[in-house]
C-alpha cells in the first residue's frame, strides 16, 4: 500500500483533524477521584466514566494494561466479587454521557442527521458477544450494537458504525445528549433489534453473555472514540492537561491550598470568601467536604469544620459557614469583620469535590 493511501485511510470523511472525538477521557488517564478500587453503583472508576448496576458485586480501578504500541498508558479494568445469574433485576454497564452541546454536529434528530463511527479498544477473559448501547436522556430513543470478543485475554481494536438518529429530542445545552453503554451482563430491557434506532428503552442485547458467571473474569476498555464519519481514524491524542480540563468542566477537586476570607460578625458562623473555580463548570456544583477541611482565624487556638458552602454556581463558591456548635462548631472570637481561612491538607485524602456530572 502506498504512503498516500496509507495517509487518505487515516484522514477523517468529515470534520476537522483535531477535536473530532466527542468522547472524553477515552484513553482513561483522568482520574480525578484516585485510583483506589469503587465497589457502587453510580461510582466513577474515572474521570467520565461511571458504572452503572443494580448489585455491589463488581470492583472496578484504573489499569496499566494497555495494549502494546498504541500510545495507551491507562485502561479502565472489571471484574466480578461475586456471581450473578442474569435476570431482569441484574445489570451492568461502564457509561459515558456525553452533553447536548457536544452534540451538534452531529445534527441528531433531523433529517440531516450525520452517522458516526464508534472504535475501542477491549480485552476480556470471557469470549462472546457484548452489547454497546446507545441512547438519547429520555431513553425515548435507543439502540444495540453488537460486538464479539473473539480470543481470550487479547486486545482487540472494535469498530461500529452508526447512522445517524432522524427521530427523537437530542437537545443542544448543557444537559445529557447521548449515553453510551457498554454491557457486561443481564436482561432487563433486552432487545433483539440489533443495529437500528428503536422507540423505547433498551439496555443490552438478547445475545450478551454473561461476563459475571464467574469471579475470575477480567475486562478492560481504553482507546474510546466517537467521531463523525463512516470511517474510524487513529485515535485523537490529547495532551494531558488538555484532557483534564475538559473533564474539570464535570468534576473538580482540590487540596493543599487556603482560602482566604472576612467574617462579618462572630456569631454568624459564616465567612465570606472569592472560591473562584479554575475554570468553568457545566452547571452549579454539588460540593463533598471529605477529610480535613478547617475554618480558622490567625492567632486564635481555635478551629472549626465547614459543612456548607454558599453562592455555590457554575463559576464557583461566595461563602462557607460551620456550625454553631458542637465538636466542630461554635464561634471563633468574639469580633466580627475579622480576617478567617479555609484550609484543605493533603490530597486525595482530605479534599472539597465539586461534582457536575451529567
Amino acid at each position: 500500500m502506498s504512503n498516500a493511501r496509507k495517509l487518505a485511510d487515516n484522514l477523517p470523511t468529515e470534520g476537522s483533524l483535531s477535536g473530532r472525538n466527542v468522547v472524553i477521557n477515552g484513553n482513561m488517564e483522568i482520574a480525578q477521584r484516585g485510583t483506589s478500587a469503587v465497589t457502587t453503583s453510580g461510582s466513577f472508576v474515572v474521570d467520565r466514566w461511571k458504572n452503572i448496576s443494580n448489585a455491589s458485586d463488581f470492583s472496578a480501578v484504573q489499569s496499566t494494561t494497555v495494549p502494546s504500541g498504541q500510545g495507551f498508558y491507562k485502561s479502565i479494568h472489571i471484574s466480578p466479587t461475586s456471581t450473578k445469574s442474569p435476570s431482569g433485576s441484574t445489570y451492568f454497564f461502564v457509561s459515558h454521557y456525553i452533553e447536548g452541546f457536544n452534540l451538534g454536529r452531529l445534527n441528531w434528530g433531523t433529517s440531516g442527521a450525520k452517522t458516526v463511527t464508534l472504535s475501542f479498544w477491549v480485552r476480556s477473559s470471557k469470549t462472546g458477544i457484548y452489547s454497546l448501547g446507545l441512547k438519547n436522556a429520555n431513553a425515548t430513543r435507543s439502540r444495540q450494537e453488537e460486538y464479539t470478543i473473539s480470543a481470550a485475554n487479547t486486545w482487540e481494536k472494535k469498530t461500529i458504525t452508526v447512522t445517524g438518529e432522524t427521530s427523537g429530542s437530542w437537545p443542544i445545552d448543557n444537559t445529557r445528549g447521548l449515553a453510551l453503554d457498554f454491557c457486561l451482563a443481564g436482561e432487563g430491557s433486552e432487545t433483539s433489534t440489533i443495529g437500528s434506532w428503536i422507540s423505547s428503552n433498551s439496555n443490552m442485547s438478547s445475545n450478551q453473555v454473561n461476563f459475571f458467571d464467574s469471579t475470575s473474569n477480567n475486562f478492560y476498555l481504553t482507546g474510546v472514540q466517537l467521531e463523525v464519519g463512516s470511517q474510524s481514524t487513529p485515535f485523537e491524542h490529547l495532551t494531558f492537561s488538555d484532557q483534564l480540563q475538559s473533564c474539570e468542566r464535570y468534576f473538580q477537586t482540590y487540596s493543599k491550598r487556603t482560602w482566604n476570607g472576612i467574617n462579618e460578625h462572630a456569631t454568624n458562623y459564616k465567612m465570606y470568601v472569592n472560591g473562584v473555580f479554575r475554570q468553568k463548570m457545566r452547571a452549579a456544583p454539588t460540593a463533598s467536604f471529605i477529610g480535613a477541611v478547617v475554618i480558622g482565624r490567625p492567632q486564635v487556638g481555635v478551629s472549626q469544620r465547614p459543612n456548607a458552602l454558599g453562592g455555590l454556581s457554575a463559576e464557583g463558591f461566595q461563602s462557607c459557614a460551620w456550625p454553631s456548635s458542637g465538636t466542630y462548631g461554635g464561634q471563633l472570637g468574639t469580633y466580627g469583620d475579622a480576617y478567617y481561612y479555609m484550609a484543605l491538607g493533603d490530597g486525595p485524602t482530605n479534599r472539597i469535590d465539586f461534582d457536575a456530572e451529567l
